[in-house]
């Protein structure tokens, strides 16, 4: 688009363009159109429609909890409060996931915030891991969904803040003395605001400006990353999923991917992961539990495109490799 047209005229074309986009998704009946589309594209959109309806609600949380970081928290209180040795300031950093009741579609703006307000990159890593995890809400959901199996719950939410832990001190290793492993636009090199003009428009209209930034910077590739989740929850065999379920060592590795792919939020994954608990053993479950709010399709397009590809690369080996690992020693010792 033209750099001459101003930002308010993007973003206004921009919000027009999606309600349309949501008008003809929401309201237009397809089956009552004369023409032969076949019923795979007609899953591909019931799925993407389900995964960016389920996302946005969490995603407008994160950009607002992102914006309000950005106009009321500064550089110099995150360097307070954090506790100056970096192993030390990894156990806080884990605590402060159980405060926010954020799932993985929204997480990432907000550690991407902490990071350029101050915070280390593998603080920013045990919060990107552990806040869809350990909150409350996921808590209270994976309770529910598993009836009688309340260890599963509990398993969660243990592993969850061990691997956390985990990961930010392997993360803190491999980057200690490359800690910038953000991708900076021209618009963070620059002070856009000054503090007196930032007084004249007021802290909660700065709030409102930020927020609406981020969500259409966040929301375009949510959207990438709907639809691809969509196509494989389409077009996947999962006959073949369930054939190996009952497998020690393939299972949990199964599940695994299967949570990347259908890129479920933390407060709803429960309920799928408990419709495979005749099929699949209870370390698998764990493993697409734990593995898919860590790391799934959609955040993985919103890390490339606000992280360095490098980091992302080791960050997903990371994950990876810890997480299976954990599940096979956990299922052997403890289920």
């Amino acid at each position: 688009m033209n750099k001459s047209i101003s930002p308010f005229l993007r973003e206004f074309i921009g919000l027009g363009l999606l309600g349309l986009f949501f008008y003809l998704f929401l309201f237009v009946d397809f089956e009552d159109i004369s023409l032969n589309i076949p019923s795979e594209f007609l899953t591909v959109n019931t799925m993407f429609l389900s995964i960016l309806l389920e996302a946005i609600p969490f995603i407008i949380l994160g950009v607002f909890v992102s914006a309000l970081i950005q106009t009321f928290v500064s550089e110099d209180f995150i360097k307070r409060t954090l506790p100056k040795n970096a192993i030390v300031a990894i156990l806080p950093a884990a605590l402060l996931g159980a405060l926010f009741p954020i799932c993985e579609c929204a997480i990432v703006p907000i550690v991407r915030r902490l990071m350029k307000k101050g915070m280390p990159l593998h603080l920013g890593v045990v919060f990107l891991v552990g806040a869809p995890i350990l909150n409350p809400v996921v808590f209270a959901s994976t309770y529910y969904a598993f009836g009688s199996q309340h260890y599963i719950a509990y398993s969660r939410i243990g592993l969850a803040f061990v691997l956390s832990i985990v990961i930010g001190f392997i993360i803190y290793l491999i980057f200690r003395k490359q800690q910038d492993q953000l991708k900076w636009t021209k618009e963070d090199l620059v002070t856009t605001t000054p503090d007196d003009e930032k007084e004249k428009v007021g802290k909660i209209k700065s709030t409102i400006f930020h927020a609406s930034d981020e969500f259409f910077e966040m929301g375009k590739f949510l959207i990438i990353g709907a639809f691809i989740a969509s196509l494989f929850q389409t077009f996947l065999d999962r006959t073949l999923l369930t054939e190996i379920g009952s497998s020690v060592l393939l299972s949990p590795a199964v599940m695994m991917a299967f949570g990347y792919i259908l890129s479920l939020c933390s407060e709803a994954d429960a309920f799928v992961a408990a419709s495979f608990g005749s099929s699949f053993t209870a370390g698998s479950l764990l493993a697409f539990l734990v593995y898919g709010p860590m790391l799934d399709l959609k955040n993985t397009i919103m890390l490339f495109a606000f992280f360095k590809a490098r980091f992302v690369l080791i960050f997903i080996v990371v994950v990876t490799i810890v997480v299976y690992a954990s599940i096979i020693i956990y299922q052997q010792l403890l289920l």
